[in-house]
């Protein structure tokens, strides 16, 4: 039996609500899971002893900034999803300064991340970015702060006056869509270090690594349902 076209649209709906739903926790069970199995004075797989260091081995990524950063940045997104953003009765006005909040904080809590693992990395004379996690973690943490300096222009519009505020909308949603598969990447990448996998095992691993790829279905679909459909049919 066929679906009507209106029941075709309730259960997309019922679909995009679900995943929403999904999405808000996702970020919380990577590395959230990979922390309840570490003890805390635990440093990895293969801590040890370094001569003349005081213990320090292998460095443990920063476990809270890494699961607040993937939050907050899910969650600034995730304000402006038309089923299941906590703002939704709210005015776009407040929802911005919630997004430009939690995209802040998102940042913070990066560069944050970044300075320990940095400052671990020196005390045990590890090199610095010469993985692809800590390469892509890097740019991420950069293309954070520029997405958000780059979000000043929607605040200010008048200091781009051969822009309309709607093309500045449509650049800023597609570029921090980029911006945020790019930390999803980072993210999954570093759930394949030794470290990780050692910390998860079997069937958690595998669950771990779906909640980056579903955070990034969701907002695919969100920015693409607010902007690029919408842009396409316009013309």
């Amino acid at each position: 039996m066929a679906l009507t076209a209106e029941t075709e649209s309730r259960l997309y709906r019922s679909l995009r609500a679900a995943a929403g739903a999904a999405a808000h926790l996702a970020p919380l069970l990577p590395v959230g899971g990979a922390g309840g199995r570490l003890s805390p004075g635990r440093r990895g797989p293969a801590a040890g002893s370094a001569p003349g260091r005081g213990g320090g081995g292998r460095c443990q990524p920063p476990l809270p900034s890494a699961s607040q950063f993937s939050l907050l940045m899910t969650e600034a997104l995730l304000i402006f999803s038309p089923e299941t953003s906590p703002l939704r009765s709210f005015s776009r006005k407040v929802k911005v300064r919630a997004h430009w909040a939690l995209q802040l904080l998102a940042l913070l809590c990066a560069l944050l991340g970044l300075g320990i693992i940095t400052y671990n990395k020196h005390l045990n004379g590890k090199a610095h970015f010469v993985t692809w996690h800590g390469l892509t973690g890097l740019l991420a943490v950069l293309y954070a702060g520029g997405q958000c300096a780059g979000g000043l222009l929607l605040l200010y519009p008048k200091l781009m006056k051969n822009w309309t505020l709607a093309k500045l909308k449509l650049y800023h949603a597609t570029s921090g869509l980029v911006g945020y598969l790019l930390g999803c990447a980072s993210l999954m990448l570093g759930m394949c270090s030794l470290w990780f996998t050692a910390s998860v095992t079997s069937v958690s691993w595998y669950l771990a690594m779906l909640c980056p790829l579903l955070t990034s279905l969701v907002i695919m679909n969100q920015v693409s349902n607010a902007y690029l459909y919408r842009k396409r049919s316009q013309h």
